[in-house]
This record gives structure tokens, sequence and C-alpha cells, in this order.
């Protein structure tokens, strides 16, 4: 197996800007577990959680989005209000099959996310984990 272009590793440190939270409309793929650590962390039940902030898109489940297409769980003066259980597309953010493909894929990605290339540098083998996730 050859070694990725990112073998040395990449830089990441989230500024928690909200950059990845808001703006145009897109997916955030939850499943059953997820779902409900955010109704236990909200004080819903699931089928609540369910019902107010996730949405049906053919045979999976996102996250709903604000008007103005913010993540439903963002708030512009606090950050995500479900920070400790966020849905596992948001904990390998920016850790994507689609942002890591090629080095100028990163590239893009670190023109949107300000903390893409920045701070702490992840491993080679970390971020291929973190890839292996979700894909994107």
């Amino acid at each position: 197996m050859t070694e990725p272009w990112y073998s040395d590793g990449l830089r990441f440190q989230c500024t928690r800007c909200g950059a990845c939270c808001t703006g145009p409309p897109g997916y955030v793929w939850v499943n059953a577990e997820e779902i409900a650590a955010i109704a236990e962390l909200r004080g819903e039940t699931v089928e609540e959680t369910t019902e107010r902030h996730t949405k049906a898109v053919n045979n999976r489940r996102s996250l709903r989005e604000k008007a103005n297409g913010d993540c439903v769980f963002y708030d512009r003066n606090k950050g995500c209000t479900v920070y400790p259980v966020r849905p596992r597309q948001c904990r390998t953010w920016p850790f994507w099959e689609s942002n890591v493909v090629t080095p100028e894929s990163w590239v893009r990605t670190c023109e949107i996310c300000p903390g893409s290339g920045k701070g702490e540098l992840i491993s080679a083998e970390e971020i291929t984990r973190r890839v292996k996730v979700i894909r994107l």
C-alpha cells in the first residue's frame, strides 16, 4: 500500500469559527446513536430530537438548518450547542476524504477553514482513521 500524499501529517486546530456550521445548505448526516446522544444532552426524547432537529433525506437523516443555512445547533454567539456529542461528520472535519484526496483539495479546504493548515500536527495515521469514520 502506498503512503498518502500527507504522510508527514497535516496541521489543524479548530478555531470554533463556525465556518463549517454556517453558510449554504448541505447535509450533516446523523445515525441513531448520534440522535440519541443529542437527545440526552438536550433533555429531550429521541422522538422529539428526531422530529424537531433532523430531516429525512432518502433513507438517511440529516440535521435541519435554520432559514439562513446555519446548522440547527449552531448559535452565532455560543458556537455549537451540542459540541460534546457532535456528530461524527463534525468531529472528523476537516479530515474527510473529499478534503484530503489531493494536495489541491487540502488547499481549497484551508481557504475556507481558518484552522486548517495551522495548529497541531495531525499524523497521517490519525487522518486516515478519521477519513474512514464517515465517507464524504
